[in-house]
């Protein structure tokens, strides 16, 4: 048994399939076929189930992939620690978050950290929600997620960075803009653009609706919290959003931002496999993002 053998194990029951998996490693499927022959007969056990359109991990299948993604997890983390001490100031940053994040959270970290790494190369992976963030971070060869805090999540630590509470995005000329704050209570008889049903964000606001009585109804669902704000600024519904960074409530222009004052916050941060294994480079991106997040949050006050 390799670690070769190992790591081909994984991505197979990562993709699905034999051909999938040879796909992402750039090898035949003869071969990733081979590496996993290798493994039943050293183990004396199945570990996979051949299906009419792909394999499917075994029982025992599922325990070696589990024990064997933690381990090489954290060799290559340890392999690339090493090759951090060796090259000083040089080496790689890799995140994953969601598809806007990157602008409204870590823009201004992103520039500062360069400024002090100039030679550091920071690599982000778009996903499309906190749970594909994670299921990334524990696959993949990835330092960061930046997500929605929610709750235990196996084999990763979470540290939330702040708390985002709500609002109401409506246009201007909306009778809800002028407004000090909105309750939730009054949002049952207004047709809301619905936030991803796959986002963390959006289960947690249903749940809070849910947990508070409100009924409320969509027509339009969203990929992100832009496009509902986009779609609010352009009078085709209201948007409940959180508040990001820096924002000014109640805003200004075509869009106005009224408080939900009894919804309670959004927290968001970073989730890691261990904050005690991460590399310094990585730990200082992170501490970076945090501070900025933070400076910004202060910052971020009605008019």
């Amino acid at each position: 048994m390799t670690l070769e053998d190992l790591r081909v194990f994984v991505a197979v029951c990562k993709a699905g399939s034999l051909s999938a998996a040879a796909r992402d490693l750039d090898c035949t499927q003869s071969a990733v076929s081979q590496h996993v022959k290798r493994l039943e007969r050293e183990t004396g056990v199945s570990l996979v189930e051949r299906q009419p359109r792909g394999v499917l991990p075994t029982h025992a299948g599922r325990v070696l992939c589990d024990a064997a993604s933690d381990s090489i997890a954290g060799l290559d983390l340890a392999l690339r620690r090493l090759g951090d001490l060796v090259n000083g100031d040089s080496g790689s940053v890799r995140v994953t978050t969601g598809g806007t994040t990157v602008r409204h959270f870590m823009s201004e970290a992103i520039v500062a950290f360069r400024q002090r790494y100039p030679k550091v190369s920071l690599e982000f992976q778009t996903e499309t929600s906190s749970r594909n963030c994670f299921d990334a971070l524990t696959a993949g060869n990835l330092d960061l997620a930046w997500v929605t805090i929610a709750g235990p999540v196996r084999g990763i630590e979470q540290r939330p960075v702040v708390a985002l509470p709500w609002v109401l995005a409506v246009r201007a000329d909306d009778p809800l803009a002028g407004r000090p704050c909105v309750n939730t209570a009054e949002l049952t008889d207004i047709s809301l653009i619905r936030l991803p049903h796959n986002s963390t964000s959006g289960a947690r606001l249903d749940a809070a609706f849910a947990e508070l009585g409100v009924r409320s109804s969509s027509d339009t669902s969203v990929a992100d919290w832009d496009t509902a704000l986009l779609l609010a600024e352009l009078g085709l519904g209201h948007a409940v959003v959180p508040v990001l960074p820096g924002w000014q409530v109640p805003g200004d222009g075509p869009l106005r931002l009224v408080p939900i004052p009894d919804l309670p916050p959004l927290p968001v941060g970073w989730a890691v496999r261990r904050w005690d294994a991460l590399t310094p480079l990585a730990r200082v991106f992170a501490d970076t993002v945090a501070r900025s997040c933070k400076e910004k949050t202060a910052n971020t006050r009605p008019k």
